[in-house]
């Protein structure tokens, strides 16, 4: 486990399944869900502003608006 790591797999296998999948109009397919919930978590931890998410959660304004849409 890496220090930005957030779940184990076995607690991701129970979150998995609450993921939106792709609609079907098709579309750009979501980012990987893991790492842009794991960027939410650690940003929350870690105390810091969006903008200085750490570059391994992909870019900080995808991870903001997803967690823009999950919370709404």
């Amino acid at each position: 486990m890496t220090r930005t790591a957030v779940f184990t797999d076995e607690q991701w296998a129970r979150i998995e399944p609450l993921m939106p999948e792709a609609g079907p109009a098709g579309g750009r397919p979501y980012r990987d869900h893991r790492q842009v919930v794991e960027g939410i978590v650690f940003r929350y931890r870690a105390g810091i502003p969006w903008r200085d998410l750490p570059a391994c959660f992909g870019p900080w304004q995808t991870v903001w608006k997803r967690h823009r849409r999950f919370s709404a």
